[in-house]
């Protein structure tokens, strides 16, 4: 009974941080800080897996329904049942993955692709159940990157994809792909404390 409680208060405290843009327990990609140049940040990512789907809808919806069919398969929508270990505060019998962040969206000809990145300790993620979910290895890549905050809507993600470009050619780094959204905190967190991102890869000049 006692474990039980200690578990809902732990997980109502975890909630009431996300509310302030704490993201207590949440694993994110490892990274080398490179540095900034004219405001943007920049980040060298090793290879990493993810889930991923394609939604063909319009920005907001193909987010949530993305995010939807990706919760599914980390919730224990996959083939197996062993029992693994996370860095993450999540491991159960039925194959449950470890929640991180960002999620990712960007535009692809098909549609829009959303991205859950998987716990680094998963290094042989189940298969999904659902068709269209895929698992991939994304591969190494520097990023330019512009933080912002607030309600992630597509005019404020454009903005800040256009604070990106235009921050650019100031530095000594050039696009080399195109740019994808990254939100870290869940829909109930105050606007003006959410971290979001977009983020292009580049190459030196």
């Amino acid at each position: 009974m006692l474990k039980h409680v200690a578990a809902l208060a732990s997980t109502l405290a975890l909630s009431a941080c996300s509310v302030f843009g704490v993201r207590s327990g949440t694993e994110e990609p490892r990274f080398e800080a490179l540095g900034t140049e004219a405001g943007l940040e920049f980040r060298r990512y090793a290879p990493r897996l993810a889930a991923e789907t394609v939604v063909p809808a319009p920005e907001e919806a193909a987010r949530s329904e993305g995010f939807s069919r990706l919760a599914r398969y980390i919730f224990g929508g996959n083939q197996g049942s062993a029992r693994i270990a996370m860095t993450a505060p999540v491991a159960q019998d039925s194959m449950r993955i470890a929640m991180t962040a960002p999620v990712a969206q960007a535009a692809t000809p098909s549609g829009y692709r959303i991205r859950f990145f998987l716990p680094a300790a998963l290094r042989d993620p189940p298969a999904p159940l659902d068709a269209r979910v895929t698992v991939v290895e994304v591969p190494a890549e520097t990023v330019a990157v512009q933080r912002f905050t607030g309600l992630p809507s597509p005019e404020a993600v454009a903005e800040a994809r256009r604070r990106l470009e235009a921050a650019l050619p100031a530095t000594r780094w050039v696009a080399a792909g195109e740019a994808v959204a990254w939100f870290y905190d869940p829909p109930w967190t105050i606007p003006a404390l959410r971290r979001n991102e977009v983020a292009v890869p580049v190459v030196p000049r």
